[in-house]
């Protein structure tokens, strides 16, 4: 197999190129998915002149495949459980099971939130172009979450942006966006980490990097 992209910094340069060209209208506010989205986002941000900010999301894998998203909690004023009906059918996984991790997942959560952002409120989304970022999708439940939180702060404009994702997740994504871009489909899909050469974890350093030097611009 090929791979797509060398780094996240060479996708994230293919990335703001795209919605460079989209002319998207100010305010742009970009949001990241901690942690691989983070580096992406920041490119994207700069190219478009744009705030850059986190949204705070957890998957929820099943038990014997903690890969496998079969729900996802998102940060916010009221967390929000966003759960994959078909996965959760063929896993046989109970709500009770869901609700327990999620709680898990909400303590990484509030961690997060007290690393990267030390205190910082959100960037208003309300009447701006909301840009959403990661640095590729597998089944979409993760994303899907946030997506459904930020529509409630009722951004003009919702945009998804990816490199890469396999072809039915996009498909199934259009409806939950004003706009959707990914840069890549390929088929088959097994991991996004395979359609890089680099895929390193993301370090809490290299985030926090990100987000001051966005801040400093």
């Amino acid at each position: 197999m090929t791979h797509l992209f060398a780094n996240r910094a060479e996708a994230a340069h293919a990335l703001a190129r795209h919605l460079v060209a989209m002319n998207l209208t100010a305010p742009i506010v970009v949001l990241a998915l901690p942690r691989g989205g983070v580096p992406i986002a920041a490119e994207v941000a700069r190219a478009l002149h744009a705030g850059l900010d986190l949204i705070l999301v957890r998957k929820i894998g099943v038990p014997w495949q903690r890969e496998l998203a079969v729900a996802a909690v998102v940060d916010g004023e009221k967390p929000e459980i966003v759960i994959d009906d078909e996965v959760q059918g063929l896993a046989g996984v109970d709500r009770d099971y869901i609700e327990a991790q999620a709680l898990i997942e909400l303590k990484e959560i509030e961690r997060r939130r007290q690393v990267y952002l030390r205190g910082r409120a959100p960037l208003p989304l309300a009447g701006a172009t909301a840009v959403v970022v990661d640095d590729g999708i597998a089944t979409g439940t993760t994303v899907r979450a946030a997506l459904k939180a930020l529509r409630r702060r009722q951004p003009a404009r919702l945009v998804l942006a990816v490199p890469v994702a396999p072809h039915d997740t996009v498909l199934a994504l259009r409806a939950e966006v004003d706009d959707l871009v990914c840069l890549a489909e390929p088929e088959p899909f097994h991991a996004i980490g395979l359609h890089y050469v680099d895929f390193h974890q993301v370090s809490d350093d290299e985030v926090l990097a990100a987000l001051d030097d966005a801040t400093e611009h």
